[in-house]
């Protein structure tokens, strides 16, 4: 398990991530969302120990990730967005040359290499130099490097970015078998895969964790309206009388054609009326075919959750030597 507790990064006067909390524990798959600037990248980097924090503390297994940073990073895999590469590197070669900075073992080396390579699809470009590989292969390759040494946290950050479809489908089962035994921590802008994957969701915007959830809760975090669909085997229905009892109902559409009739009623969002619904429809004989509120995509629920909290982006680290070099015992960047 990986523990932030009042988690702070700041900048000079810019508060990139402002005291944040939460844990993420092993055998899930946790998304971290948020709008650009909104302090994902910067959190994940003091989780990995690129950067120290300002404030709080990151724990793993109730330890200080910075109190030996050498066993804490045998503990975790790490994809950043921006690959990290070295092109001149046959792609086998960069596999071997990250097991020895670890100093994996030949025969752990062995076993892991042809893991990564069947599960991460390297086949084909095991002995082609990574500058010649396009953006998806260079994209497997890192994921490969993150999961060579077997971490037991994984932290990847837009995994799948500059995948074709079929590729996608392929790193996304990786990342949901991987996800039953380790601890994952992803982000991405693509929600159907946070939607896929996940089984909750963490939400940053302007540096605070405003959603720390599962996902099928999301909805609950702001007041609107759902949905209901409605098909019914009846003729001549009419549901005048159901609606002046129930005057905040809006019917959006309704169609009959013979015996089939589909409706479409907005309803707001805290209120049921499922079961006073079938009753009406039971006391007059007619047949519910289907019934049932339209979920809300996690694309909407994000828009409503942040709409407005785009920030600056966040601080690169090759800009900020000064602020780097005057964090005591972190890297200097």
């Amino acid at each position: 398990m990986i523990e932030i507790k009042n988690l702070s990064r700041h900048f000079g006067a810019l508060k990139a991530v402002d005291e944040i909390s939460f844990s993420v524990g092993s055998g899930t798959i946790t998304g971290f969302l948020g709008p650009n600037g909104a302090g994902k990248t910067t959190t994940m980097r003091m989780m990995v120990g690129y950067l120290q924090p300002s404030a709080g503390s990151i724990l793993l297994d109730g330890i200080s990730i910075f109190a030996d940073p050498i066993a804490t990073s045998t503990k975790i895999g790490y994809l950043p967005e921006q690959n990290p590469l070295y092109d001149e590197m046959i792609t086998e070669e960069i596999l071997r040359y990250i097991a020895d900075l670890r100093k994996m073992p030949t025969a752990l080396f062995t076993e892991r290499l042809a893991y990564v390579v069947e599960n991460c699809g390297l086949q084909d470009v095991l002995t082609q130099r990574v500058g010649t590989l396009s953006k998806g292969y260079r994209q497997r390759v890192g994921l490969a490097m993150a999961i060579l040494h077997d971490p037991e946290i994984l932290i990847l950050d837009e995994p799948t970015s500059g995948l074709d479809p079929n590729q996608i489908l392929e790193i996304r089962e990786l990342i949901r078998k991987l996800g039953t035994k380790k601890t994952v921590l992803l982000s991405s802008h693509i929600m159907q895969e946070v939607q896929a994957l996940c089984d909750r969701v963490l939400i940053i915007n302007k540096g605070k964790i405003i959603v720390d959830d599962e996902i099928g809760k999301l909805s609950s975090y702001f007041k609107d309206y759902q949905l209901l669909h409605l098909e019914l085997e009846a003729e001549n229905v009419d549901f005048s009388e159901f609606l002046e009892y129930h005057p905040e109902l809006e019917v959006i559409s309704q169609t009959q054609e013979g015996e089939s009739f589909k409706m479409q009623i907005r309803i707001p969002a805290e209120l049921d009326i499922k079961y006073d619904l079938a009753r009406f429809i039971a006391e007059n004989g007619w047949l519910i075919v289907s019934l049932y509120a339209q979920q809300k995509s996690l694309e909407e629920i994000f828009h409503n959750l942040t709409k407005g909290g785009e920030t600056a982006p966040e601080p690169a680290l090759e800009a900020l030597p000064e602020e780097a070099e005057e964090d005591e015992g972190g890297l200097k960047l």
